[in-house]
């Protein structure tokens, strides 16, 4: 199929996968289409040119302007929960601390309680409708965590369902364990026992079960330390699981972790300092900033423009989550960080595309381009700089995923 003409289509296609961009980088083709087979792309470029290449091809026409270009990657959510934490928000806004909530019956023990008194279906339906909400808003590629069970049977459960709404959503879901979200209060022993708890039962279930393939943990002084994470990270990799972390939120020392282990990906950052920055930019580790937890907790972003200008990674991740962020609104947040963070168009867009899939391990999605999944979206304008200038109120229109229409407003 040919779809187009499209007022411009951003391949972001072409581009490093590090470091600082310049919006004349970015590529855009004017006046362009889309040869689309199954759910691959074949060719990508001007209209006129592909109707005069392929025309056998049936044509999708667009007859009004839009912007087309590659679905969002979303590499760090939570949308797999039970309940609201809307009692943490009221209080947090009123000026209590992170410790005062959690006395008080809140914080992520609060959603573990909530998630383990809920059913399975309960949970396979409240995570569908989330991907689905995303979905429509372009984002294609949803990686989401466990991290609310912390017992053998919750964690089974959240990882099913998270399994279970991958087969009833068209968007794609990646499980990734966070059994190491922090030390259950109900369990008895160091934070080391469990640990190795989760290394000697949790994962080898998980792994015999196929429900992921990935770890995370949370590296921070109400959670695990780096000592106790690093020996973790190892282990788990020695029954192969790739890994990312929870790194630097309120006190550096996640990210020299991750580095070191060679997670995927260190997420979070606004704690990270100057030598945090520059371990992440001479690695392999996708530095994930997320925004949406900033907003959530008032308090600074992460230092996306330092960590650009020394030459890192930067995805942008939505951390979808009943606590901290519960909005959920990756373009708002991205645009919003953007303004505050002086991240270029071309950053921005590059972030929550083609720089984020390595943080997943996707070697075929957030392009347009020959061989990658057609994964799409098209907002209804004919300038892209609309996108972030109206800070996630500018939606997408239509969205493709694996070559088919799954959002047409």
């Amino acid at each position: 199929m040919l779809i187009g003409p499209f007022s411009q289509i951003l391949p972001m296609s072409g581009l490093q996968l590090k470091g600082a961009l310049q919006d004349e980088q970015l590529p855009v083709i004017h006046n362009g289409g889309i040869i689309v087979e199954g759910n691959t792309i074949v060719a990508v470029g001007p209209f006129n040119e592909l109707q005069q290449e392929y025309p056998q091809h049936e044509l999708f026409q667009i007859n009004e302007p839009l912007v087309l270009m590659p679905g969002f990657i979303d590499c760090h959510t939570h949308i797999c929960f039970d309940g609201s934490r809307s009692r943490d928000y009221a209080m947090r806004i009123a000026g209590k601390s992170y410790l005062e909530i959690a006395r008080a019956g809140g914080g992520i023990w609060d959603s573990v309680t909530k998630t383990r008194i809920a059913d399975q279906v309960t949970l396979t339906e409240n995570t569908i409708a989330r991907a689905n909400r995303h979905l429509q808003e372009g984002v294609t590629t949803i990686e989401v965590k466990s991290g609310y069970g912390l017992d053998f049977d919750s964690e089974l459960k959240m990882l099913k369902a998270i399994q279970l709404a991958g087969q009833h959503t068209p968007a794609t879901l990646v499980p990734t364990c966070l059994a190491a979200h922090m030390k259950p209060r109900d369990f008895e022993g160091s934070e080391t026992a469990y640990l190795d708890w989760v290394l000697q039962e949790l994962l080898p279930a998980i792994k015999a079960g196929s429900l992921s393939d990935r770890v995370d943990i949370f590296i921070e002084e109400t959670a695990f330390s780096a000592a106790a994470a690093t020996a973790y990270l190892k282990s788990a990799a020695a029954l192969g699981f790739k890994a990312t972390v929870h790194a630097d939120q309120f006190t550096a020392g996640g990210a020299a972790v991750a580095v070191a282990t060679g997670a995927l990906s260190a997420d979070h950052l606004e704690a990270s300092t100057d030598k945090e920055i520059a371990m992440l930019a001479a690695s392999d580790t996708v530095a994930v900033v997320l925004p949406g937890a900033s907003l959530g907790l008032g308090m600074q972003y992460a230092p996306a423009r330092k960590l650009l200008n020394e030459g890192a990674c930067v995805a942008i991740a939505s951390d979808w989550n009943p606590g901290s962020a519960p909005m959920g609104d990756l373009l708002m947040q991205a645009a919003v960080m953007s303004a505050a963070e002086k991240l270029s168009t071309a950053e921005v867009f590059a972030a929550l595309t083609f720089r984020a899939a390595p943080a997943l391990e996707l070697k075929n999605a957030g392009q347009l381009a020959p061989g990658f999944l057609a994964d799409m979206q098209a907002y209804p304008t004919n300038d892209y700089r609309d996108i972030l200038y109206f800070q996630g109120k500018l939606k997408p229109s239509r969205v493709w995923k694996n070559g088919e229409i799954v959002s047409n407003l």
